[in-house]
Parts: C-alpha cells; structure tokens; sequence
C-alpha cells in the first residue's frame, strides 16, 4: 500500500508545483498589446485633429500608419508609420514623399550636401533626421514607455510632423536643385 500512497503525493506536488506555473502565465505580447490598443485608441482621437486618419498595417499588428497631405508647401505628403516595439517602445517614422517618390540619400543631386543637412537638422529641430537601410529619408522620434504611456507627449509629436515640410524645402536644393517656393 505504500507504494500508491507515494505516487499519489508524488502526482499531488507535481500538480501544485505545475498548477501555479500554468495559470500565472502571461502572454509575451500582453504589454506589448496593450500599448498597441491604447495607442490605437489615442490615434482614433488625435488623428481627427492633424487630419490624419491612422490605420492598422497589414503587414504587422503593431505598426499603424497615416498620410498628411493638407497644409503641406514642399513634400507631396508626409507617410507616418508609428510602431510598437519589443523592446517597451513607441517609434515615430515620417517619410516625406517628394515628386512621386521617397527622398533617397542615393539618388538625391548632391548627396554629401543632403547628408550634412539632415546632420544639421539634428541639432536644430524636435523630430531627428535619418534614413533607413534603403537610404530613404524620414524624421522621427522615439519614446520609451519606462515612466508609463506619454498620451501628452504623442499629442505633441504628432501637432509637430506638419513642421517637418518646412525643412523637406531646406533640403530640395540638395535633392533636386531646387529652391523651396
């Protein structure tokens, strides 16, 4: 009789070892879906405002994107993918489209004048300057959701992409040859 009794307190500690382990699981994602949908939610009532309508990406749950094209003087519009990362981040990518296409560091006129510029942008505006693996432009801002979810500090980055066009116009003399209108 003995050797049941041990195999049932053998079976009953392995269920109240495992049973904790099972139910106090979280999904990886949970945090990650969660600023999804709150940002998601945000974008609703804010994109009315800098006349964006934001949509869910197709190609991935956590990225939304929008167009601006109202108000804008140089760039045709201004392309924004906001994503949320892995690594308990919101980013900010803003690609100005500029005569039909994406201001690339490879097919502008002068690229060396381009890159200094986007250089010097860094140090005088809010939004930094970049390009992506492609050498396609964009101006973007990168939050961390350390102290919690920035409802206040989104509203402000997305108030501020419109003054991006003001310096796709500094940079058209570099892209094309151009002077701003």
């Amino acid at each position: 009789m003995k050797i049941p009794t041990t195999i049932r307190l053998l079976l009953f500690v392995s269920i109240l070892i495992a049973a904790p382990t099972v139910y106090c699981q979280t999904a990886p994602d949970a945090g990650r879906d969660k600023t999804r949908d709150r940002l998601g939610n945000l974008l609703q009532l804010a994109g009315p405002d800098i006349k964006v309508a934001f949509q869910p990406s197709s190609k991935s749950q956590f990225v939304f994107t929008g167009v601006m094209k109202e108000g804008l003087t140089n760039a045709e519009s201004l392309e924004i993918v906001i994503t949320v990362t892995t690594k308990e981040t919101i980013g900010f990518r803003i690609f100005p489209h500029y005569k039909g296409g994406y201001i690339n560091i490879d097919k502008a006129r002068n690229t060396t004048q381009l890159l200094r510029k986007l250089v010097q942008l860094n140090e005088s505006t809010f939004l930094f300057w970049g390009a992506d693996e492609t050498g396609d432009v964009f101006t973007g801002y990168t939050f961390t959701l350390e102290s919690g979810f920035p409802d206040a500090a989104i509203k402000i980055v997305l108030a501020s992409i419109k003054n991006s066009d003001q310096f796709v116009g500094d940079m058209r003399p570099s892209i094309d040859g151009t002077n701003a209108p």
